[in-house]
């Protein structure tokens, strides 16, 4: 298996060819619609390729890429990870920047830092390294800072309390 270049995010898998010219079932692990659009780049296989077209099929996405025209050569990016740049939008929160970022309060104080981002349906998240756990809607902001990450949150009287 290919070295995947520093800095690349994991945005899907490749699953399986989809009819004889080319098109692949790729189910996204983003919500990203940037990632499809004609002229996305991914990193499979330790090559980069370019998005050619997508639409929507059920749950999934049916994607042709560049230098890909046959069932075969779509075969043999089966169960394929896809790895893509980071997205440069300052509105959002990234896992990628949340990981490892030295979380606060509003007043300033250390809460300790984000380990993990876990998923849970009422909203994500942040688990902090004593195991204390943030609903991601309480993060106020996200800022860099020259020592790294900080995330800013604003929880409820006692939800910090162990």
């Amino acid at each position: 298996m290919s070295a995947v270049p520093d800095g690349l995010l994991e945005v899907g898998h490749i699953r399986r060819a989809h009819g004889v010219r080319g098109e692949m079932s790729v189910e996204l692990s983003t919500e990203r619609l940037e990632r499809v659009t004609p002229g996305a780049r991914w990193f499979t296989r330790g090559e980069w390729m370019e998005v050619t077209s997508a639409r929507p099929h059920q749950d999934r996405w049916l994607v042709t890429l560049a230098g890909v025209s046959d069932r075969t050569g779509a075969q043999r990016l089966t169960n394929a990870a896809i790895y893509a740049e980071p997205i440069d939008d300052p509105d959002e929160l990234w896992v990628h920047r949340l990981i490892g970022a030295r979380v606060v309060d509003t007043a300033g104080r250390d809460v300790g830092r984000c380990t993990a981002v876990v998923s849970n349906p009422a909203a994500d998240l942040l688990e902090l390294d004593d195991g204390r756990l943030v609903p991601v809607v309480f993060v106020t902001s996200l800022d860099a800072s020259t020592a790294g990450d900080v995330v800013t949150i604003d929880p409820p009287e006692g939800l910090l309390d162990l």
